[in-house]
């Protein structure tokens, strides 16, 4: 189902088969030690957090050809990965919580392999969102970016929770964390129009725009502490530092 990255070939792959720092994974944050609980699934890969249940990040890239894709169907299995040496939440954590199984990487992004679609569903890519949330505000996201993926033919996405402090709610046997926030970090690396926006959501219901929570990548990162795309060049720092949504919305 999913491999797990060892030091050497993490190494290998950011620091020496492209010099110039872009790597074959450019969707993955650099941290201080990238390989700890960091696991890589059908079609995403993910920073877990056993403290909290939940996964820091998960990073994938989607491509125009993988968004419109229909291979593969909804399976709505949720379930636990048994093969990770991290404890994790169970199924039985989310029910009766009020709060719905929250994908980070979206199903409807996984569409493209049956497998990728099957890993969506572990518990290691799901988080609890508020209904209202879920449904709402982040799902108009979610279908946004798949449009954006097919005007730009590529996008590198990030996905995380934030937390504004340390008294947080839990549900379930297992404890898992319920964020306040969730983040969305977008990167459009191509030509000809490089760009980058970030979102930063509460976790609740709105009815505002997805847009007004729009804020530079670099914003994020000051929030979680990550270093999304590490391999960018000074020259374009722009691509973190500034938000221009009407790029994203033409």
């Amino acid at each position: 189902m999913h491999s797990v990255f060892s030091p050497a070939l993490f190494l290998f792959l950011r620091l020496f088969l492209f010099p110039a720092g872009f790597t074959e994974l450019p969707e993955i944050p650099a941290t201080e030690h990238p390989y700890d609980s960091v696991y890589e699934y059908t079609g995403f890969t993910l920073k877990y957090n056993e403290a909290l249940r939940i996964s820091d990040w998960v990073a994938y890239e989607l491509t125009e050809e993988e968004a419109s894709s229909k291979t593969a169907s909804r399976t709505n299995r949720f379930y636990s990965d048994m093969t990770i040496p991290e404890k994790t939440a169970e199924d039985s954590d989310y029910r009766y919580s009020r709060y719905d199984r929250g994908h980070l990487a979206p199903a409807a992004d996984m569409r493209f392999s049956k497998e990728a679609m099957q890993d969506s569903f572990c518990l290691t890519n799901i988080t609890p969102q508020k209904p209202e949330f879920n449904r709402g505000i982040w799902a108009k996201l979610e279908r946004a970016v798949r449009d954006w993926v097919s005007r730009d033919e590529a996008l590198l996405i990030i996905t995380g929770p934030v937390f504004t402090s340390d008294d947080f709610a839990r549900i379930g046997k297992n404890g898992v964390a319920v964020p306040d926030f969730f983040y969305k970090v977008i990167l459009d690396y191509t030509l000809p129009e490089k760009k980058g926006i970030a979102f930063i959501i509460p976790n609740k219901k709105t009815e505002d725009d997805f847009f007004l929570f729009a804020v530079p990548i670099d914003e994020v990162e000051k929030i979680t502490g990550e270093d999304f795309f590490p391999w960018l060049q000074e020259e374009e720092s722009n691509l973190e530092s500034e938000t221009d949504v009407s790029l994203w919305k033409k």
